[in-house]
């Protein structure tokens, strides 16, 4: 019976990891850019947006539409890094092993 209180104690143990890890990821930043900077977004760590960046040269020509594929790109591209960082910090937690469900950002 000793090992099944060493597992329910490990799992808490790791319950609380996770739960801080995941209030963590809120206090990081991760950027992502499209158009060689011209839009830059700026993501928490689980990526969520929290701002857009333009540079104003991108007004000018007055294509929108070029400038919602930018903002669309950079958008894509900071959620990508906000999933890789959880990710990281997630193996961290878990000591690289296999989780059998996927935790929500």
């Amino acid at each position: 019976m000793a090992d099944l209180s060493q597992l329910l104690q490990l799992g808490q143990q790791m319950q609380g990891q996770l739960s801080q890890m995941q209030t963590e990821l809120l206090q990081r930043h991760v950027s992502g850019s499209a158009g060689g900077g011209m839009v830059t977004v700026t993501a928490d760590g689980r990526g969520r947006i929290r701002r857009i960046k333009i540079d104003p040269s991108v007004t000018k020509d007055g294509d929108g539409e070029m400038l919602e594929d930018l903002v669309l790109a950079a958008i894509a591209d900071a959620q990508r890094k906000a999933e890789e960082l959880y990710r990281e910090e997630l193996r961290k937690v878990t000591g690289g092993l296999p989780l059998p469900f996927q935790l929500p950002l």
